[in-house]
């Protein structure tokens, strides 16, 4: 997590430079101690007094400061920084960097410092795919050095392309996986998460209350933690996280043949949706209309594709879930069995801050070996950070 990660921001003259703010304003939220470096340029689009409101410090930009008489800013920045961050990241900087150039603050610093250099470059398409720039960028990352691509969309140019700041949750995000120690180096970890949706008509279906946050939180730390992950979801409103493999399905079917498709490649299997354990027996290829008081519709069972994975997985770690509203851990451990898991996460649909939809889960672990954990009210990130070590600690 960023709370209480030391980040300096160091922020260059381009358009996007106004971004910074918003950035500054939410690493400050989560936590984090923000010091900012103003190129000359920079301070063409934003003001260094709005910088220094959102991050409560000064706005470094000279080598020598007058109000810091006994101190070498490039060398106090740089042994203050746990990451260093360029964002915006012009053509000019990555050019200066890349050829060891150090004629202001910014670039001073980052070749002083022994920390982490993430660079967020965002420019006009034709500058970010010259030939230099991208020499430029492959010599930085050969060095060592971080680089988050820039999004597609529109530019200040008002052409729509490659070469926008990321947005800022995404650059925390990036901040957050490189700051994160690499203990699942090596896991191939497969994550289902998310509802299926069983259709009924071409209007209707069958589905339930889950909006995915878990699947997608055990996706996100997976990817924090060094592991590649997988991630096949059900619909959600939740975005693809960032260097994840996504598959996205509509109902069990699509699931399960997403699932056996890919889970030979995986060393962890972890089913986090919400699976319809039934679908209608026949779909109507036409709107059903309105017609008797009561309409009574077939149905039938769906794959159990967790229980097909217990048959299938031989040494691979297998982690599923469990939402009851009653008999909660009985009812788990007797699923934990009967389906041939390693571990189960139990969570009564009843507690308060458990439950679908929410940021929040309260669950208990069951092992195979008759081991439990009960875990506390935590964030959904934090859930699945605790879930994950028990990969990490099979090893």
């Amino acid at each position: 997590m960023v709370e209480g990660r030391r980040v300096v921001l160091g922020v260059t003259g381009g358009i996007a430079a106004y971004k910074a703010a918003a950035l500054t304003r939410l690493l400050v939220q989560q936590g984090a101690t923000v010091k900012v470096i103003m190129t000359e340029n920079a301070k063409k689009f934003i003001t260094p007094l709005t910088m220094q409101t959102l991050s409560g410090h000064p706005v470094y930009g000279e080598m020598f400061s007058p109000w810091q008489p006994d101190e070498l800013a490039h060398i106090s920045l740089a042994d203050f920084a746990e990451i260093l961050v360029i964002a915006p990241a012009t053509a000019n900087v990555i050019g200066k960097i890349a050829s060891g150039i150090a004629d202001d603050l910014l670039t001073t610093t980052v070749l002083a410092t022994k920390a982490a250099v993430l660079f967020c470059p965002a420019m006009n398409t034709n500058m970010l795919t010259n030939s230099t720039v991208q020499e430029n960028l492959e010599k930085l990352t050969a060095r060592g050095y971080f680089l988050l691509a820039p999004d597609s969309g529109e530019l200040a140019c008002k052409r729509w392309d490659v070469g926008r700041l990321p947005e800022r949750e995404e650059i925390v995000e990036e901040i957050e996986t490189i700051l994160t120690a690499k203990d699942l180096t090596g896991e191939r970890i497969l994550i289902t998460a998310g509802p299926t949706r069983e259709p009924i008509d071409p209007v209707r279906f069958i589905t339930n209350y889950s909006s995915g946050k878990m699947g997608y939180a055990l996706a996100v730390m997976a990817k924090r933690r060094g592991a590649a992950v997988t991630l096949v979801s059900g619909p959600s409103s939740l975005p693809p996280p960032r260097g994840v493999d996504f598959i996205g399905v509509a109902d069990a079917c699509e699931m399960r043949e997403a699932v056996m498709g890919n889970y030979q490649q995986a060393t962890v299997i972890i089913k986090a949706a919400a699976v319809a354990d039934y679908r209608p027996a026949e779909r109507a290829a036409t709107k059903i209309k309105k017609g008797p008081e009561k309409l009574t519709l077939n149905l039938e069972r769906n794959p159990d594709i967790i229980a097909e994975l217990g048959e299938k997985k031989g040494k691979r770690l297998l982690i599923g879930f469990a939402m009851e509203s009653e008999n909660l851990l009985k009812n788990a451990a007797g699923k934990l069995r009967a389906k041939k898991m390693d571990y189960i996460v139990a969570n009564l649909l009843t507690q308060a801050g458990a439950g679908f939809q929410s940021d929040t889960n309260v669950v208990t672990i069951i092992g195979r070996d008759g081991t439990r954990e009960e875990l506390p009210l935590l964030g959904k990130l934090q859930v699945a950070d605790r879930i994950l070590d028990k990969i990490r600690d099979r090893k």
